[in-house]
């Protein structure tokens, strides 16, 4: 629970179906993530879509940028489905996106939904007519839509005219309180002419990324007051590492609390090499951390202090946390629920008991020297104690005859 006291309920807000998930009204929050291949590559961009449906991502958005990327999405369906991998495709498209849909139809078809930016869509009397012509093939194929505002790519003639009027005001408004409000009329603006266009509110999905955790908090803040809409929620241009990881949380965390945001998206940017599945784990373990879904096993570790002065609780506790990790697959298929599961992996006595007793399966090590000899807590009783080189593996096997008991449908010992 959080210090405000507890999550605020849920905003309510239009559900939508995409590929046959669920976002809003009243769903669970959703995970969703963006490929950073070269879409004309089929062979990469497959893989790379199926690591991160493998991952946990719920949604995967492609680029869509010009023929080849267009013609290439009906074939990364197909690979997909012979890597027996179902994750809902979203295209995302920019400039030329209603060109594309249209020379493409197999593209269209094969999408199960498409991103428009409103701010790129066309430019002045091409706007509106490009923006229909997108709306129009997605009522065509029965594609909902996202509406994805960005402030790098806003429209500037709206923030122009907002600009003007705001420094004809009697008392003019900052800066970036106008560039707040041009972002949500945006978004609300184009929903509003997708639905004169036929489309329906339970087909239209908003978003308003800023790379500002407090202009996040306050531009969502808006654009919930003022709409039904589902609201898919993520900090643009977040950073690399700690950077990106700290900020996304701390913009999530706190709108999330305020029960605002029905998907989500962390937009890490990986290191040279690195795996494009970190901004999945990140998002899985915001929504963890918040109390809002389980994707895996909780490990609760101590960070140690001159009481713990070797390293064999750091290795037991890393051993743990990738065990479980590593589990989880077979678990998910065997033992439902298993992503409920709270482990305890302690360093000393001052804290260790409590812990190990809070949690389903708790392990303290004794503190100073870490001699491994240790006892396990279940469901907050004491059980066992695990001494010796082999106290490792023990507790794992501690945990698999849990998992199996609570998970499996018999009967737990005591």
């Amino acid at each position: 629970m959080s210090y405000l006291g507890g999550l605020q309920p849920r905003r309510r807000s239009v559900a939508v179906s995409v590929g046959g998930i669920a976002i809003g009204g009243g769903a669970p929050v959703v995970v969703q993530s963006m490929t950073n291949t070269d879409t004309a590559d089929v062979e990469a961009t497959a893989r790379q879509v199926a690591a991160l449906a493998q991952a946990g991502s719920e949604l995967v958005r492609i680029t869509v940028d010009r023929d080849e990327a267009a013609a290439a999405v009906p074939r990364i369906r197909d690979r997909l489905g012979q890597l027996g991998v179902s994750v809902p495709l979203i295209g995302d498209f920019h400039y030329i996106g209603h060109r594309l849909l249209a020379d493409h139809p197999a593209a269209a078809e094969a999408l199960d939904k498409y991103r428009i930016n409103p701010g790129n869509v066309g430019f002045r009397d091409k706007r509106d007519r490009q923006f229909s012509e997108m709306i129009e093939i997605a009522l065509k194929f029965g594609k909902p839509v996202r509406i994805g505002v960005n402030w790098g790519s806003l429209d500037e003639e709206l923030l122009t005219r907002l600009m003007d009027e705001n420094a004809r005001a009697a008392r003019p408004r900052d800066a970036g309180t106008v560039m707040r409000e041009a972002i949500v009329q945006s978004a609300l603006g184009s929903a509003a002419r997708a639905e004169e266009l036929g489309m329906a509110r339970e087909a239209i999905i908003l978003s308003a990324k800023v790379s500002g955790v407090q202009e996040l908090i306050s531009v969502y803040g808006d654009l919930a007051a003022r709409s039904d809409h589902a609201l898919h929620l993520g900090l643009t241009e977040a950073g690399m590492g700690a950077k990106g990881i700290v900020a996304s949380a701390a913009a999530l965390a706190v709108l999330l609390e305020q029960g605002i945001g029905d998907t989500i998206r962390v937009s890490l940017t990986p290191q040279p090499g690195g795996a494009r599945t970190e901004e999945v784990a990140v998002a899985q373990q915001i929504l963890q951390s918040m109390g809002l879904r389980n994707f895996a096993p909780e490990v609760t570790s101590c960070p140690g202090c001159g009481r713990t002065t070797s390293t064999v609780f750091q290795e037991l506790a890393e051993q743990i946390q990738l065990y479980v990790l590593g589990r989880m697959a077979a678990w998910r298929a065997d033992f439902p629920g298993a992503e409920m599961l709270k482990v305890a992996v302690m360093g000393c006595i001052v804290n260790g008991p409590g812990e190990s007793r809070h949690a389903d399966i708790g392990i303290s090590l004794p503190g100073t020297g870490e001699d491994p000899v240790a006892p396990v807590f279940i469901d907050g009783k004491k059980v066992a104690t695990l001494r010796g080189p082999g106290l490792t593996d023990e507790f794992k096997a501690v945990i698999e005859d849990y998992v199996a008991r609570k998970y499996g449908g018999g009967t737990r010992a005591s």
